[in-house]
Parts: structure tokens; sequence; C-alpha cells
């Protein structure tokens, strides 16, 4: 759903609510304090009273909406904004966009990257899987005094990825910088399917061994990149679009923050094809 459309089915902050209603209680209030569905409707105060516990409740609480003082509308267009934003969009340009500020406007896109987390809802990797590191970090600028050797001799946080071919895409930032043969066995123990699946790498030596836990193929980028089915050319695909957008959309990331940023990746990735997305982000958004 694009910002056209949210201006026509959403012009009020009535409609916003009657909406994010439908989304979370489909047509019958619960109170989110004590969970009875004992409720009086409050229509001018767009409010609900719970008659079990004595609360007035507005559909936004426990929500990614709870205690904001911005209208509704513009969370629905920040929602539309970021999850076409094939590449990201900056705070300052979200800014821009909504008339607020760039404190607001990173507010509201963290608030909504906490909703597309998907970590404890999708299931094992399956078929064949690439996986492959990266490592993420701003553009190195001259005199800033950090280590600015590319590959895995850098000082920037190692990702780990992992993509079905074809399919949804894992990634985890490995803050401990350690990409040892026990931490890749481990990530590939959660996140993919041993019992059916093929994975297939590159020559890193912290893969070595993978192959007692599943069938392992490798690629040997020293002399080849394509065998056949071989190679990984959805992971690297992914890191690319990934790299883009952190390099010339949000220029640098915090280490703190890093994760939630893979993590709207990944999410935009996984749903590509999902004409419903922006229902589906609302949804989780509040608690559905």
């Amino acid at each position: 759903m694009n910002i056209v459309s949210i201006y026509k089915q959403y012009p009020t902050e009535a409609d916003c609510i009657n909406k994010l209603e439908q989304v979370r209680w489909h047509g019958k209030p619960i109170c989110p304090y004590c969970k009875s569905d004992s409720i009086s409707a409050l229509p001018k105060e767009q409010r609900h009273h719970c008659n079990n516990c004595n609360t007035t409740f507005s559909v936004t609480v426990n929500t990614i909406f709870h205690h904001t003082h911005l209208p509704l509308q513009k969370w629905f267009l920040a929602l539309s904004l970021i999850l076409n934003a094939k590449k990201g969009i900056s705070a300052r340009q979200l800014a821009r966009d909504l008339e607020v500020t760039k404190d607001t406007a990173w507010f509201l896109a963290m608030r909504i990257r906490k909703a597309m987390d998907e970590s404890e809802q999708r299931g094992l990797l399956h078929g064949i899987v690439e996986m492959d590191e990266t490592y993420i970090g701003g553009k190195p600028r001259k005199g800033d005094g950090n280590n600015h050797k590319r590959g895995r001799g850098t000082s920037k946080p190692p990702v780990v990825g992992m993509i079905e071919r074809d399919g949804n895409v894992k990634a985890k930032v490995i803050k401990n910088h350690k990409l040892d043969a026990r931490t890749l066995t481990s990530l590939v123990r959660k996140n993919i399917d041993t019992k059916d699946s093929t994975l297939i790498t590159d020559e890193y030596k912290g893969y070595i061994g993978i192959s007692k836990v599943l069938p392992h193929k490798v690629v040997d980028h020293q002399v080849w990149y394509v065998n056949g089915d071989i190679h990984t050319n959805n992971i690297e695909g992914f890191w690319a679009l990934l790299k883009r957008g952190i390099v010339g959309q949000y220029h640098k990331v915090s280490l703190g923050y890093l994760p939630r940023y893979i993590t709207e990746f990944c999410y935009r990735h996984n749903n590509r094809n999902n004409d419903n997305i922006f229902n589906l982000t609302l949804a989780k958004g509040v608690g559905v």
C-alpha cells in the first residue's frame, strides 16, 4: 500500500482507529489489562471501558502505537514509506516526508522495526540453503582511526546470513566477532532443518566439519563462482542490497541497533511477494 492509498482510505484519526480495532479485535474489543470481553464503548472519546476492572483503554494500549502523540495517519504513512523503500529510508528523509523532527522519525522507524521481528515465528530453512558472512559498517573516512581492512581482517561487526534458494532469509549479528566453527555450527542447527537441507558455502575454514551436521557443498571462489546449482549468488545479492542501504541511506549504524536494521531488510525480503504486507505489519504492530 502506497501513501496515496493511505490518504484515500484513512483520511481521519477515526478511520485509522477503526482499522486498528478491526485488525486487533475483529469487531469485539478485549480489555488489554484483564482480558475481559465485558466492554462498553465510549464513542466520543474513541476509547472503551472495561466493566470488569473499571479501566478505560484505547486500541493502541500495549502496541507500537502506545502513548503516541502523533496522528495515527502519520504512523500509517511511515509504515508505508518503510515497507516500500527497498533500500530503506533514513530518519532525516522520513522526517522531511512526514513533517516531524528527526528524533520523532527515528522513534517511529525503530518501533516499526520492532514489529517486523520474526525471530520467534519463522520456521527452519530447508532445501538448498546458502550461507555466508559479511561485515557491516559505515563508509570508512580518512583519519577516523578505525581499521579499514576489508573482509575478515576488518574491525566491523560480522553478520551471518542463511537463505533458502528462492525463499526466505535469516541473518544474525555476531556481537563477539567470533566466526569459528562452533558459532557457525550452532547457527546452522538453530536455523536450518538439517534433515532436509543441503548447505552451500564458500571455502571459509569455519565451515570445516559442518558436513557432520548436514550435506555440505563448497564454492571455491578462487577457482569458480557457479557450478550448476552450487553457488552463493542469492545470499550475496541480499548482502549487496543490505550494504547499499546501510552505506547509502543510513551511512552509519551502531552495533546496538544493527540487529533492528538487519531485521528490517530480512522482513522486506521474506514478504517481497506478499501483497498484504501492510496489514500483516499492522497486525504484528498491535500484537496479533
